[in-house]
């Protein structure tokens, strides 16, 4: 038995919605709609923190010069 309530929303009143959040919240917001929207986001976090671990990053300073 499904507890689940549907509803129709429109993509105005979730962009109205999304403007009026505090920016943080807006930020962890869009980060977690991409995640659970696009595999290839997940992976590429999962390949950043694998070279993370493995040492194979370097610093802004690195790149870019200090």
């Amino acid at each position: 038995m499904s507890t689940a309530v549907k509803m129709e929303v429109s993509p105005e009143t979730i962009i109205r919605a999304v403007k009026s959040m505090k920016k943080s919240a807006r930020q962890v917001f869009l980060e977690d709609l991409i995640a659970a929207t696009s595999p290839e986001y997940l992976q590429s976090i999962r390949e950043a923190r694998r070279d993370f671990k493995a040492g194979k990053v370097k610093s802004h300073g690195q790149v870019f010069g200090q």
